[in-house]
């Protein structure tokens, strides 16, 4: 993105919340950059210098404000840089991959030479990946020492850094300051849950968010009550496999979503804050989408595109409700979920209520290597026809041997060819897939018969007719149109009761 100075300025005169995390400002008189929201008094134009990334501003010698807390500010969307791959590495390691690994693997990881990999990030924020991957971990750091009550050597180890010495030493340098003399600025009354708060870039369209995924909950791993949205989760870190759960919140107020982790995912806070922001698409531009589909997204603005926490459980979810009602598919996924999903430990239920008349949280979702060699009997019992269970089967074994990833930082185009050559799997699979596990917004799944019922066509080419005009945000099209399908069905329309997934 090209700053351009007199409009930065603007936005921050402004406080306009369409440019948070779009930029960040250095202000020389401090010594601190800050949001373009910060609420402190607006700085003098020839104090002020912009940059692109937290880990620029860092580079140029400005500390972050602890007014306005730089890292609870809205990642880019997926769509937002010209160069997918080095968003990919910005993602992991946001996500804490370099944690235990460094450039090179961080290099195979997204699939380019690791040459390759330091020029594109270079250009495309102007720092190189070591000086980013440092600012993330120390923005983390940093939210952990404010917003929770872990002790300080469980902070520099979630946050990446080797021993507390090390993140002492660091801090010290970069910051100025101690952990301690940091917590110690922190708000009073912190609490001993892992609570944070991510931001977004408003409007959210919240309540249609939730509607989409209450429809879609399965019985044991999610529960969508209200305005408050749990479900449970794994992570795979460091040798280890971390189970437990996470609650979100909507708070409009702040333009915050409040996300409370379970204690057992202390050691692995980076990676289940990614999750949450990917489910709930927090790098969105709405005020870009909504304008580009007018009329469409006129009654919900702000609608996101939603994610997933596992790419994997996504496209099983798509192929068991291939042809099927979403409640159907949903006793289904519950009951594969209970023959072949793994339990919560006893610590993670910690702090857990189930809601009155809502099936309590006890499993996750089942791995790939779990459902690849679950025996036929088991999906008969569950439901899955046998056909669905060769196709799931064939995924998870491709899936468990590194064959097709599902992560979003895989190639669209590709993974979309990888995940039609399985039998069983054709095209509205595979776009709902690259739709949710992938976040393409461009993918769209034009053989539905929810969208074409609402369309009011019968044909895909007559499908393909209308929506072209909205790429490249289709996906977010196709969101809206399921939004307005079970709108109708509420309503006691006649509409047929075949749906998506």
């Amino acid at each position: 993105m090209e700053l351009d100075p007199d409009t930065c300025y603007k936005a921050v005169a402004s406080h306009d919340r369409r440019f948070d995390g779009r930029f960040f400002v250095g202000v020389s008189s401090t010594g601190v950059y800050c949001r373009p929201i910060c609420a402190v008094r607006t700085p003098k134009r020839e104090n002020c210098t912009f940059y692109e990334t937290a880990a620029a501003a860092e580079k140029n010698g400005f500390r972050p404000c602890l007014r306005c807390r730089p890292e609870l500010a809205p990642g880019h969307g997926l769509a937002d840089i010209s160069g997918r791959l080095a968003q990919a590495a910005a993602t992991l390691i946001d996500e804490g991959f370099m944690a235990g690994a460094g450039v090179a693997q961080l290099a195979a990881r997204i699939g380019v030479t690791e040459r390759h990999l330091r020029r594109l990030f270079d250009a495309e924020f102007g720092v190189s990946v070591h000086e980013y991957a440092q600012t993330q971990k120390l923005l983390l750091a940093k939210r952990l020492l404010t917003d929770t009550g872990l002790p300080v050597m469980e902070v520099a180890l979630a946050a990446g850094f080797g021993s507390v010495r090390r993140f002492n030493d660091v801090l010290k340098d970069r910051y100025g300051l101690t952990p301690l003399a940091m917590r110690k600025r922190a708000a009073d009354g912190m609490a001993d849950r892992l609570v944070f708060e991510l931001g977004y870039r408003p409007p959210l369209a919240w309540s249609a968010l939730l509607g989409f995924l209450g429809v879609r909950a399965v019985d044991g791993i999610e529960q969508c009550q209200g305005e408050v949205y749990t479900r449970t989760l794994a992570i795979d870190a460091g040798g280890h496999r971390h189970i437990g759960w996470v609650r979100l919140e909507h708070v409009a107020k702040r333009a915050v979503v409040r996300v409370t982790l379970s204690g057992t995912l202390a050691h692995v806070i980076p990676q289940a804050l990614g999750k949450v922001r990917r489910l709930c698409d927090l790098g969105c531009r709405p005020d870009i989408v909504d304008a580009h589909l007018g009329d469409l997204a006129a009654q919900t603005p702000g609608m996101r595109l939603p994610g997933t926490f596992d790419g994997f459980e996504i496209a099983v979810r798509a192929i068991v409700g291939q042809v099927i009602p979403v409640v159907q598919a949903r006793r289904i996924l519950a009951r594969l979920t209970q023959v072949a999903g793994e339990p919560l430990p006893d610590a993670a239920l910690a702090g857990l209520a189930t809601p009155a008349g809502m099936a309590p949280l006890a499993h996750v979702f089942p791995t790939a290597p779990a459902l690849a060699s679950l025996p036929d009997a088991d999906y008969r019992a569950a439901g899955v026809t046998a056909t669905k269970a060769r196709t799931i089967r064939a995924l998870a074994r491709a899936v468990a041997a590194g064959e097709i990833d599902l992560d979003p930082h895989a190639p669209p185009e590709a993974t979309v060819a990888q995940l039609r050559a399985i039998d069983g799997i054709g095209d509205w699979t595979a776009q709902y897939v690259a739709m949710r596990a992938l976040g393409w917004p461009d993918a769209f799944p034009g053989t539905d018969y929810a969208l074409r019922k609402v369309l009011g066509v019968d044909t895909v080419r007559q499908m393909q007719a209308i929506t072209a005009g909205w790429a490249p945000w289709r996906a977010y099209a196709a969101i809206h149109l399921w939004h307005r399908y079970e709108a109708i069905k509420l309503q006691g329309s006649d509409i047929d009761e075949q749906e998506a997934a």
